[in-house]
């Protein structure tokens, strides 16, 4: 059996339909459908069971086995807000919770991937995997950071494969429902069909109008590499996910304008709420997981922009809850 927390969620939900595309449904998924419109993601996806957050936990607190041996847990859940600040919150679900779970990996010998994050290394310029070189900048950043420090400690005794991805700017199918958290390639097909504009922010913090970058990378892409980690149960470790090349604003708003031959470009100001808050340049080094063994190219921005827009263009609109 295979466990996937957050598996209604974006990454998690992807990783469930890649399994079954594999002839896997031997999968239970964990999550919290207070936001009920999230089913979508895995309506057609098949499953053996599912378990609600807070079911789960009181299962994994006590101990308990589950009928069918767990092979690996792939564990997406959390609170991916960036711009939440309720401390308390942030930490039960992305630090407490993810250690809980650890350690019942950890006591039936479960390989353990993770959902860690490129926030770890805030207003950094280096984007290596050191516990040198992380600066979060928000309270979300910090949570995941600290649970790669507890991890780190922990991986010279771990008895089963322990794994984290940190996670750059992910963009794809099945994220709707992340509302302000979703990609800027989401956000802007809603405001292209909306009001036939992309809004970008104006320069700031040493860049031009659009031209802060980051390291977008396709979803897909996220899932290959959590997939070959469970394929390689040998491979432990901090690991970042990204395609290792920083493309501008800029870039994702033109290839939306280019893909529907229509539609501008309006700048806004840059909010005051998220100045020394905001990553304006991400760029993932993967020499780290090249070494490890993996081979597999990443999408372009160009070539995952394509098949995302294809994807959103099947649907009436892009905040449809038919995505």
């Amino acid at each position: 059996m295979i466990i996937v927390t957050g598996g209604a969620g974006f990454i998690g939900s992807n990783i469930v339909h890649r399994l079954n595309a594999l002839g896997r449904d031997d999968i239970i998924v964990v999550d919290d459908l207070t936001n009920g419109r999230q089913f979508v993601n895995i309506a057609t996806a098949k499953i053996a069971d599912y378990y609600d957050k807070e079911a789960f936990l009181k299962k994994i607190l006590a101990g308990e086995k589950f009928a069918e041996k767990i092979e690996v847990i792939f564990h997406e859940g959390a609170c991916s807000a960036t711009t939440e600040w309720n401390g308390k919150y942030i930490m039960e679900n992305n630090f407490t919770y993810s250690k809980q779970l650890l350690h019942y990996a950890q006591q039936y010998k479960i390989q353990f991937i993770y959902a860690s994050s490129a926030a770890v290394y805030g207003g950094e310029e280096r984007f290596v995997e050191s516990d040198t070189m992380q600066k979060p900048l928000n309270v979300y950043g910090y949570s995941k950071w600290l649970f790669d420090q507890y991890v780190l400690k922990m991986l010279p005794d771990a008895k089963s494969q322990v794994v984290g991805l940190r996670y750059f700017n992910v963009f794809g199918p099945r994220e709707n429902h992340k509302g302000n958290m979703a990609s800027v390639a989401y956000h802007f097909t809603n405001q292209l069909y909306h009001a036939d504009c992309v809004r970008l922010f104006e320069g700031w913090d040493g860049y031009a109008n659009g031209e802060q970058k980051r390291d977008f990378v396709y979803v897909e892409d996220c899932v290959s590499v959590n997939l070959w980690m469970y394929e390689h149960p040998s491979v432990s470790g901090i690991y970042n996910c990204g395609t290792g090349l920083a493309r501008s604003f800029n870039d994702v708003a033109k290839a939306l304008l280019s893909f529907h031959g229509r539609g501008e470009i309006e700048y806004i100001p840059f909010p005051e709420q998220l100045k020394g808050a905001y990553q304006s340049f991400t760029e993932a080094n993967t020499c780290k997981l090249i070494e490890a063994g993996y081979e597999q190219p990443f999408h372009s921005l160009e070539a995952g922009l394509e098949k995302y827009f294809q994807w959103l263009s099947q649907c009436k609109e892009p905040n449809s809850s038919t995505l």
